[in-house]
């Protein structure tokens, strides 16, 4: 790729604008200051511009721990959203989440602009991996209940019969004083599920919190709630295994 449009893909400017960086002696390559905007130069070389280093890539991969009371969405002009964390040098970059948490839900979502992994992380196909970690209110889970979710059940909650997918629940504290916690690992996404299948047993969720994707994983606790960062190589294997990509 032309080392301008790379730049200027890197959210740097126009190409007007990062030519004239180019011109001016502050963009360097390996340690090498260039002056030719029509080089060719790759996604990995070592860029830097004004001694600083920039991120070339153009597909970009980052695991954001939203808190509670966000909204999953680029934009909002009432609510907090997601796109009040993204750095702004990174706003030009097409980002976007993949699927979503509801308002009340914090933890994992992967940001990207890869469109094809994101479609197979939300793709019922490849059956990736959600556990989430839910707190409670009701009794304590029996049995043959935790077994009805390992099967799959009908629902029938908006009016009209539903399948839901297997899944797997784990108590994780046994209800004390009406409370309890419970794992639940689902394999598919429908709207409000969790609150949904604990409701279909007589449970309100009171806090609810994703914390691992195919793998990926956030702390149990919302202490790193608003934490924003880049995906590292191994956690990268992982999605691109659990969706085929490898």
């Amino acid at each position: 790729m032309r080392l301008d449009r790379l730049l200027a893909n890197s959210g740097l400017g126009t190409r007007s604008q990062v030519r004239a960086l180019i011109q001016h002696g502050k963009v360097s390559i390996n340690g090498t200051v260039v002056n030719d905007a029509s080089m060719h130069v790759n996604e990995d070389d070592p860029v830097e511009v004004n001694g600083e280093p920039i991120n070339c890539q153009t597909k970009l991969y980052f695991l954001f721990d939203k808190p509670d009371g966000v909204l999953t969405a680029m934009e909002d002009k009432r609510l907090p959203c997601i796109a009040d964390y993204i750095p702004n040098e990174l706003k030009s970059k097409k980002l976007a989440p993949v699927g979503r948490l509801d308002y009340h839900t914090s933890g994992l979502l992967i940001i990207t602009n890869d469109g094809e992994l994101s479609h197979r992380l939300q793709s019922p196909k490849y059956e990736v991996p959600k556990i989430y970690l839910a707190t409670y209110r009701g009794t304590d889970w029996t049995e043959d209940e935790i077994r009805t979710i390992r099967s799959g059940f009908t629902i029938r909650d908006k009016g009209f019969a539903e399948q839901i997918a297997p899944a797997e629940l784990t108590v994780k504290e046994a209800s004390a004083n009406g409370t309890g916690k419970a794992l639940l690992t689902l394999h598919e996404g429908k709207t409000h599920e969790v609150r949904r299948i604990f409701a279909h047993f007589d449970k309100e969720v009171l806090e609810l919190r994703r914390i691992e994707l195919a793998g990926v994983k956030v702390s149990e606790e919302p202490d790193g709630c608003g934490s924003f960062r880049a995906l590292d190589d191994g956690e990268l294997k992982l999605l691109f295994e659990a969706t085929g990509m490898a």
